[in-house]
């Protein structure tokens, strides 16, 4: 006997003119549970309105991310599962029936939608409706329509309370998210620093507007250029210190965008270029040149192609001590670089050694995924000659060198496999050449 859901009952409720209000407990749900690279998927799913909508509120949170459309129109946009989407939609809700559907995308490992509307009818009588196996799901595109796979309930997996912000929502009781946009700083004050430090607040990025900022670095002016990982590239010239005045933010006109990792040196930018890759470009080290001196940078050239994206794609990058080359990482979901030409580890010792049968990760993480895994290279200015200097990382994001060239990095662990005997946490690593 299928079991009736909570939408059908708020809906009956409503109809019979009798007091409801449904507890939240959206899922996750996804097409299924070995969710692909790159993978495109449509969750769709109708209700009922026994009246007009008073009020609608939806929160929406997709890894890696998802437009929201109710009846047809756009309703929202999550980039980001981790910081969830808030939109009112009772303008988009109609009496009877609605369609609400997620044009949801996959960049690497798992992936899973969760979405509730919260809905006031006129009539004072409340209805959720909220992301279960009673959806449908199928590879965007295709009419090819099946029930949705619950991948995990509400709180669980590795998202979990996503939509609470302060922490102190207990499991069960779903606390809506908010604009993350409008969120404000750490307020230097609670910042503690050495005698004769002092930390002064230069800008705080409207996520909504300008994404997420999550590479930067100084070039010759000693102005900072910030990279969003989903967007282009900004340029912050700070104000005088002591001054008082705000900072001035540019977007740059740069043709690249997508950036883990930025470094300015030898009048150069160099760009690791991991997310949302534009047409005819590639993942991987790309290089920036301002020529002729107008402050603008011209056609980015490509260095060296590292083909994978996402949390475990190329990511960083650091000059050498001697400042003649660079050195560059790449997570376990990329390939070895295109143009590799040497290699300190020998290329033919790597194997997948397993004396019993490989169990690959319940959750789909990372299957197929074998060695050398994530790396680390080295190459020349002019990305001529890109010898791989180490591998076999996770998911190392950066790294640094000391002044003798000693290169440590910290790696990444699977918080899915806590208190497993294979477990590895996380940790920081000394990386020996070869």
């Amino acid at each position: 006997m299928k079991r009736p859901t909570l939408t059908r009952i708020a809906a009956l409720a409503a109809f019979l003119g009798a007091s409801f209000t449904a507890l939240a407990e959206p899922q996750w749900i996804w097409l299924s549970k070995n969710a692909k690279p790159n993978e495109k998927v449509t969750l769709v799913h109708e209700f009922m309105l026994a009246g007009d909508a008073k009020s609608a509120m939806l929160s929406v949170s997709v890894d890696n991310g998802a437009k929201v459309f109710i009846n047809g129109k756009a309703a929202a946009e999550n980039p980001d599962w981790q910081q969830p989407t808030k939109a009112d939609v009772k303008a988009l809700l109609v009496k009877g029936k609605n369609e609400i559907r997620l044009d949801a995308k996959n960049n690497d490992g798992g992936a899973a939608a969760v979405a509730v509307i919260e809905i006031e009818l006129a009539d004072g009588k409340k209805v959720n409706v909220e992301t279960s196996g009673d959806w449908k799901a199928a590879t965007t595109g295709t009419t090819d329509f099946k029930p949705a796979t619950v991948i995990a309930k509400y709180g669980e997996g590795p998202w979990g309370d996503v939509f609470a912000r302060d922490g102190k929502t207990a499991k069960g009781k779903v606390k809506r998210g908010v604009d993350a946009s409008v969120q404000a700083a750490t307020d230097p004050a609670e910042i503690h620093v050495p005698p004769g430090f002092k930390v002064e607040l230069l800008y705080t990025v409207p996520k909504a507007e300008q994404g997420s900022w999550v590479s930067m670095t100084v070039d010759k002016k000693g102005r900072l250029i910030c990279g969003d990982q989903n967007g282009g590239l900004y340029r912050l010239t700070p104000p005088a210190i002591g001054s008082g005045a705000k900072s001035v933010i540019e977007p740059l006109d740069a043709e690249i965008g997508g950036a883990h990792g930025l470094l300015y040196a030898h009048d150069s930018l160099y760009v690791m270029v991991n997310e949302n890759v534009k047409p005819g470009m590639a993942h991987g080290l790309w290089r920036l040149k301002d020529t002729d001196g107008d402050d603008h940078f011209e056609k980015p050239v490509l260095l060296s192609e590292c083909n994978g994206g996402g949390e475990h794609g190329p990511h960083s990058m650091q000059l050498s001590p001697d400042g003649k080359s660079l050195f560059f990482n790449c997570g376990n979901h990329t390939k070895l670089p295109a143009n590799l030409t040497l290699s300190r580890a020998a290329m033919n010792s790597w194997d997948e050694d397993h004396i019993l049968p490989r169990m690959w990760d319940g959750n789909g993480h990372a299957r197929g995924i074998t060695a050398p895994g994530g790396y680390i290279c080295k190459t020349d200015l002019e990305g001529k000659k890109v010898e791989l200097f180490c591998a076999g990382f996770r998911n190392e994001f950066d790294f640094a060198l000391d002044a003798n060239g000693e290169l440590f990095t910290y790696d990444a662990d699977m918080e899915w496999d806590i208190g497993s005997p294979w477990y590895r946490p996380t940790r920081i690593n000394h990386c020996v050449s070869g």
